[in-house]
């Protein structure tokens, strides 16, 4: 592993939670990414974040590990500034999918990130539903890889607003 993070510590509360820079860095979402579509073995996701200025490096990691997940060649349904209600009724637009939600907060000179990852169903992942596998990859270093060019994923920029009814 490149650059080694403490996982029971920050692969918690739905995703990942650290501050940063410290805890947790831009590759951890790459981890993210690329092991929610193996977890939950999905060829799409989407993905929303708050806007925050730490984030943007964090969601262009993590599209891009879930493109390149192994074999699964994941279409990425990226959604843009969006609020975490909006994305959930995103995931279940989009035909029950899972999805992942990124937010920074900055507070004293200190930035917490956060990254909640969604399975189909809309429900935040816990230890039983594939965060604890996460975690688990993440600790014995078997991230995801791809298997070759032919199974890499799309990233499809969203451009439209999703209101509270989840529709554009």
């Amino acid at each position: 592993m490149l650059n080694p993070i403490d996982a029971a510590p920050v692969v918690r509360d739905g995703g990942a939670v650290g501050q940063y820079p410290g805890q947790i860095h831009e590759g951890v979402a790459w981890w993210l990414g690329a092991c929610l579509v193996v977890t939950q073995k999905v060829t799409r996701i989407a993905v929303a974040h708050d806007r925050h200025p730490v984030i943007t490096e964090f969601t262009d990691r993590l599209c891009r590990g879930a493109i390149n997940a192994q074999h699964y060649a994941c279409n990425v349904l990226y959604l843009g500034n969006q609020t975490e209600d909006q994305l959930r009724k995103a995931l279940t637009h989009f035909g029950g999918i899972p999805g992942a939600w990124l937010s920074a907060e900055t507070a004293n000179d200190i930035t917490t990130v956060c990254v909640r990852l969604y399975d189909r169903h809309g429900r935040v992942l816990d230890d039983t539903t594939g965060l604890g596998q996460i975690r688990s990859l993440i600790e014995q270093d078997h991230v995801p890889i791809p298997v070759n060019e032919q199974a890499k994923g799309t990233i499809e920029p969203w451009h439209h607003e999703l209101t509270d009814g989840g529709r554009p």
